[in-house]
């Protein structure tokens, strides 16, 4: 096992140097592919890691080598104490970042500023007030979109995930794609993954080659590819003229895994290695025992798995037992 120059590698070369923390498993929004419809059992907070917990990791990770840590959830915004845990992590030498479904971003505008978080990612996965709605079984299409625009006059660097999902929202790539003409944001279209409890099935998906026949059809020739930065997830287009860009992220039909840079660490503290990985490493529990966590976090790191989490298969995606395994997107962090 590799630890020169405080990097954390694993078994196949690749260095993970990006940190995901998942602040929460709650969220204001009911997403169909991310939670079921029943929910997600509510567990005690003692479970969860807390502030001071969440900045010891952070720094063991960043000790390691780690230089960018995101916020996931559930909804981050939604935890109590964001505030004091995104001014904490600030002042570590990361480039920190947050990924949230957008409903409360106007009241922490001024934090993000003060902190100089600039990159924000906000789920949007239709631009038609009923359909999203109808999406994420609540009624805050309204506040997400001027939230959107809010981030957008504030110079914030704004990514827009949709997952795209036949029969669903497939029929608004156009739309998505034209919202990039005037508005500096890049939409970032993902291809439907399965999890526990989201009743996922291939048929649904829409692939990277359909999203791009279809956004070719319309555009020809005014499609062009930029180039992707080292360990990109996505792979980066814009049209010809327009001011924002779009991406396919296409983790099922043609996946990245060469190039992962990723670590999860859930909301109760378990590195997961990848999103469709059934293992996870406890190590809440272990700081909390007064161990030493740096040979937990290289040996679980180490032990990686090279493609999708051991998942090389559409038979092993689509076995529901195997899915059942794994957590709900919620509870994961995304």
């Amino acid at each position: 096992m590799e630890t020169a120059g405080k990097q954390i590698i694993d078994q196949f070369g690749r260095v993970h140097d990006y940190l995901r923390i998942s602040l929460t498993e709650r969220c204001n929004l009911r997403c169909f592919y991310c939670m079921p419809e029943e929910g997600i059992a509510l567990r005690p907070r003692s479970v969860f890691m807390n502030k001071k917990e969440i900045v010891e990791v952070a720094k063991t990770f960043v000790s390691l080598g780690v230089n960018k840590i995101r916020l996931t959830g559930g909804e981050p915004l939604v935890r109590s104490d964001v505030r004091e845990i995104i001014q904490a992590l600030s002042q570590l030498p990361v480039d920190l970042a947050i990924t949230t479904n957008g409903v409360l971003v106007d009241n922490f505008i001024d934090t993000f500023k003060s902190v100089g978080l600039k990159s924000i990612n906000v789920s949007l996965d239709s631009l038609q007030k009923e359909k999203s709605n109808r999406i994420t079984r609540r009624e805050y299409f309204d506040k997400i979109m001027s939230n959107i625009n809010l981030l957008i006059k504030n110079n914030f660097h704004v990514k827009l995930n949709a997952v795209i999902i036949r029969d669903v929202n497939d029929d608004e790539l156009i739309d998505f794609i034209e919202f990039t003409k005037y508005n500096n944001v890049h939409f970032r279209f993902i291809e439907f993954m399965p999890f526990d409890g989201n009743k996922w099935d291939w048929q649904k998906g829409v692939s990277f080659k359909e999203i791009m026949n279809t956004i070719d059809l319309k555009y020809s020739n005014s499609v062009l590819r930029l180039a992707d930065r080292k360990n990109d997830t996505a792979k980066n287009f814009m049209i010809k003229d327009y001011f924002g860009t779009f991406a396919v992220i296409s983790s099922v039909s043609n996946p990245f895994c060469d190039t992962c840079n990723r670590i999860r660490l859930t909301a109760d503290g378990k590195i997961k290695n990848c999103l469709f990985s059934n293992s996870e490493t406890d190590i809440l529990s272990a700081l909390r025992k007064g161990k030493d966590i740096q040979h937990l976090i290289l040996e679980t790191i180490n032990n990686k798995k090279s493609f999708r989490g051991g998942m090389n298969t559409f038979e092993q995606l689509s076995d529901s037992a195997q899915r059942n395994k794994n957590r709900t997107m919620v509870a994961i962090g995304g």
